[in-house]
């Protein structure tokens, strides 16, 4: 017998938990895409997504996933044989590296591993040793869905200024976006990038990149640029086809619209404390199942950890067996190892990710936390004993805090 039977529950780092007012919305007929509604929907989604992201420059919309949209930046910002330098924290940092490689560019790399964040020292002495300039942009990635790691992008920009360079400065925030607080224009970031599976609770097949004056100015003169990806007519469209260079992702686009309602009703402000919030309790129930056994945290310090994904490493196999376990058993799916060992190895078999990005509350927290401490007792792993008492005592303090009108924190840069 299994007790799988139900709704299946996908609690990996994206797709994500997909709402029933967005799949709702999604489920009606094919839509005129020359007048009406869906033109305006579409027109109507741009100053709220650039709130969203904390700017109010550029937005060009593409029907892609986070690959094509490494593919849109490059292409719209840098010339084919410039340099640029990109910051890695994990697997997908190095993805953005090997794109720009096979695009044609000079890539110098600054390596910080799998277990900590970018050293933002290093990039400034990077930066300063790059006397004549040659480096066109610094890319990193906010949140490394692999490892979990989070980026300080605010220091970073620090450093950069404090080379006195003038690199472009592109972020990926297609895990953190609608998770992690992300301000592109205070944090001076010029090209941002972001999908609609995670933060943004819509199935996969849109993306964005948002991009300042400066990117824009400076990439006029990209020789990379191709018709299907240039931001130019995209970002100023007349037409609705214009936004995304041919027939637009019609059903994408209404679900998208209530997933952004869902999110400015809420206030980002809100949506960011649930989401650190929710991560906390996850974490206080590790620290308690690891203060026995071989769990371990992928990141330690909880200061450079993901609000929206958490990677683990259980060791000698036990993190597929979980895996395994909890959807055969519970009907629950956690995130495989990505970028520890060769995929098969018993390295990347030891680690797992647990997903807590866009659509969760505390009740799906709690039943995962529970899930987890079931699967440890039913294959016999080592583990603290306590940990859904350690969640559930975390999130009994939380009950009284007070709750951000969303009119007081829509941005303040876009309207």
């Amino acid at each position: 017998m299994s007790l799988a039977n139900g709704r299946h529950y996908l609690a990996i780092p994206g797709p994500s938990v997909i709402p029933d007012p967005v799949l709702q919305a999604m489920h009606r007929p094919a839509p005129n895409i020359y007048t009406g509604e869906l033109v305006d929907i579409t027109h109507g989604l741009v100053p709220d997504l650039k709130t969203i992201a904390g700017t109010s420059g550029h937005m060009a919309m593409y029907i892609s996933n986070g690959h094509g949209l490494w593919e849109a930046s490059l292409t719209n910002m840098v010339s084919r044989g410039d340099k640029v330098l990109v910051c890695l924290t994990g697997n997908f940092g190095v993805g953005w590296a090997d794109v720009a490689t096979r695009l044609g560019l000079e890539v110098e790399t600054l390596d910080f591993g799998k277990h900590a964040p970018v050293d933002p020292a290093q990039l400034e002495a990077a930066l300063r040793a790059d006397t004549t300039h040659t480096i066109k942009a610094v890319m990193t990635v906010h949140v490394d869905t692999a490892t979990s790691v989070r980026n300080d992008i605010a220091a970073m920009r620090k450093a950069i200024d404090a080379a006195g360079h003038p690199a472009v400065f592109a972020v990926d925030c297609i895990a953190s976006l609608g998770c992690d607080r992300f301000e592109m224009d205070a944090w001076g970031v010029d090209v941002m990038i972001a999908a609609s599976q995670k933060g943004l609770m819509t199935p996969p097949g849109m993306g964005f990149v948002w991009f300042s004056d400066k990117a824009f100015s400076e990439g006029k003169a990209a020789n990379l640029r191709t018709p299907y990806w240039d931001w130019t007519t995209r970002a100023e469209p007349f037409h609705l086809y214009e936004y995304f260079d041919g027939t637009p992702p019609t059903h994408h686009i209404y679900g998208l619209r209530q997933a952004v309602d869902m999110i400015l009703d809420e206030g980002l402000e809100n949506v960011w404390a649930r989401h650190a919030t929710l991560a906390g309790a996850y974490w206080a129930a590790i620290d308690q199942w690891g203060s026995d056994g071989a769990l371990r945290f992928n990141i330690t310090d909880p200061a450079h950890r993901s609000h929206a994904v958490t990677t683990l490493n259980l060791g000698n196999g036990d993190g597929t067996r979980l895996r395994d376990w909890l959807t055969e058993n519970l009907g629950i799916t956690l995130g495989i190892s990505l970028g520890f060992g060769a995929i098969g190895s018993d390295e990347s078999h030891g680690y797992f990710r647990i997903g807590h990005m866009g659509h969760i509350n505390a009740h799906m927290v709690l039943g995962i936390v529970g899930a987890i401490e079931t699967s440890f007792t039913a294959l016999d792993i080592p583990h603290g004993i306590g940990g859904s008492v350690a969640a559930s005592s975390f999130l009994s303090q939380i009950g009284t805090q007070a709750r951000v009108a969303p009119s007081e924190n829509t941005g303040g840069c876009c309207g």
